[in-house]
């Protein structure tokens, strides 16, 4: 029995997330929760003929601890989108406790399962769940997941726009975290290759730090980037359940992850990046979560200024999402 749970389950990114998840063969039971309406995204997903038996919870009768009790892996896209205007700082006063909150009930009811965090602002989301975990004796940092591969997807998708690669067989690590200027897109590692002038270098990497933006403003007002988002959150889930559950050996996808999930291999790294103890990188998954944290490698003269700067925002947002829990944010 393979149990996967999404708390926001009736929101932007969590219907269709919920949807591509029911799809996957590999889930025989899928528990969403949410403030409203998840029993009817259940009902309406339980008609399609997959394996996985789907269940609605609402906080009324315990539904969080019914949704999380038994679970594998827990995916979290709760919290509100953004909106023109809004920064992911914004986002951080209102979603903050709604994470918080949730922390509470996996480190209560699911201490061992799988934990990927969609809810932005990620960069301080990750340190408020793992907060919680460690409060309550539950933290495993080979079980926490930020998930940036958005950022992946969208950097496979621009540059194909110019190199002519199709979009599906590129690959570009981005590492850092994920908003702004903590996205960074090491397009010299490009595979397959492809040398682009320094003016579509900086402008790729605008786009790829900022392609949030674009949609939020072609939306204009209705919403944020919900439906590539919640590809992008099933694809991550898809990789965790194919490492944990079905034994696959050399997968690799990009997280945010507390770097003591490879405290050795990620020494030479820490170095780099100024001692944080976040940061995203590509990830070999194994059966047990993280198997290793891979390296950087060598990075151009413009990635490592994109690095720089990345640093002290990143220290920003981690030291936010510490705080938030250690001043006596109430658990």
């Amino acid at each position: 029995m393979v149990k996967a749970v999404v708390l926001g389950a009736a929101g932007g990114i969590g219907q269709p997330l919920s949807l591509l998840l029911k799809l996957n063969e590999v889930i025989t039971e899928l528990a969403l929760y949410d403030i409203v309406n998840s029993p009817g995204v259940a009902a309406d997903l339980s008609h399609i003929n997959t394996p996985a038996k789907v269940t609605g919870y609402l906080p009324a009768n315990d539904g969080l601890k019914c949704a999380l009790t038994g679970a594998h892996l827990i995916v979290i896209p709760a919290g509100v989108p953004r909106k023109p205007g809004m920064t992911r700082d914004d986002l951080f006063k209102i979603n903050a406790g709604i994470v918080r909150d949730l922390a509470t009930g996996i480190a209560q009811h699911a201490p061992k399962a799988y934990v990927l965090v969609i809810s932005n602002p990620v960069n301080s989301t990750v340190p408020i769940v793992v907060e919680v975990l460690k409060k309550h004796g539950a933290f495993d940092p080979k079980r926490v997941f930020g998930v940036t591969t958005l950022d992946v997807v969208r950097a496979s998708t621009f540059t194909s726009s110019i190199s002519g690669a199709a979009p599906q067989g590129v690959r570009v690590p981005v590492v850092g975290g994920h908003s702004g200027v903590t996205i960074i897109p090491l397009l010299s590692q490009i595979s397959p290759r492809h040398n682009f002038t320094h003016e579509e270098i900086e402008a790729l990497t605008k786009r790829i730090q900022f392609g949030g933006d674009e949609v939020v403003k072609a939306k204009d007002g209705a919403g944020s980037a919900t439906l590539s988002m919640a590809q992008a959150g099933a694809r991550f889930a898809s990789s965790i359940l194919n490492a944990t559950v079905k034994g696959e050996a050399g997968i690799v996808e990009p997280s945010y992850v507390h770097l003591d999930a490879d405290k050795e291999g990620c020494a030479q790294l820490r170095k780099l990046i100024d001692g944080l103890d976040y940061f995203s990188s590509n990830i070999e998954l194994g059966p047990n979560g993280v198997a290793k944290i891979i390296s950087l490698g060598e990075i151009s003269e413009y990635e490592k200024k994109l690095l720089e700067a990345a640093i002290p925002e990143l220290k920003t947002n981690i030291n936010k999402g510490v705080s938030f829990i250690a001043d006596g944010s109430k658990l």
